[in-house]
């Protein structure tokens, strides 16, 4: 018999209850879930959560699958995908409001306001800083502004753009490479003043 009748027999079993047959169809594509949704979240945790809420979907309502829109396995790997994709923005989120409440606690220890001096010169740096990632190709801005002011590690940059952590990589490697040789003058001289 082939994979897809299998598949097809499993999952009117399990739209009838039958828990043998979720189990079946969970020990033909567990794996492959996992390996999927590690790739995605990378943490192995994060990525068992992923493939757990992706089944469930399957238990839950196993009408959801459309044979005519293809296979079981990659609607099931599709379902993987965007669940590891939820799970890695939910713990950015959580991590971001986590992040939050660290500076909340940091403004009652820290001095509440900088010296004129201080703004001034944080002014003129994020001014050439803000000029350097304009020059940045558009591509590599995105992965940049995702990791480093977005707070998103390069694989969760990954899931959230679609781009393999490859591309990713090499883009945010290329464009800090820019951004290093384009503030490379930034503690020399800029239009006429000592920047420091």
């Amino acid at each position: 018999m082939d994979p897809e009748t299998v598949d097809a027999e499993l999952l009117a079993a399990v739209a009838a209850g039958d828990q043998r047959a979720f189990a079946a169809l969970y020990d033909r594509y567990s794996r492959q879930a996992y390996s999927l949704a590690r790739r995605v979240c990378v943490d192995p945790d994060f990525a068992d959560e992923a493939v757990q809420e992706a089944f469930l979907v399957v238990w839950k309502d196993p009408g959801r699958f459309d044979p005519a829109r293809g296979g079981f396995a990659s609607w099931l790997l599709m379902l993987v995908h965007h669940r590891s994709v939820d799970v890695v923005r939910r713990q950015s989120s959580h991590r971001r409001r986590h992040l939050l409440g660290m500076d909340e606690f940091a403004d009652g220890v820290l001095p509440a306001e900088a010296g004129a001096d201080e703004r001034a010169m944080t002014n003129v740096v994020g001014g050439l800083v803000r000029k350097a990632l304009d020059e940045l190709s558009a591509e590599q801005r995105q992965v940049i502004g995702l990791a480093y002011l977005g707070g998103y590690t390069q694989a969760e940059v990954s899931a959230i753009t679609g781009l393999p952590l490859g591309t990713v990589k090499s883009r945010t490697f290329a464009g800090i490479k820019r951004l290093r040789d384009l503030l490379a003058g930034l503690g020399r001289r800029h239009d006429g003043l000592e920047v420091w």
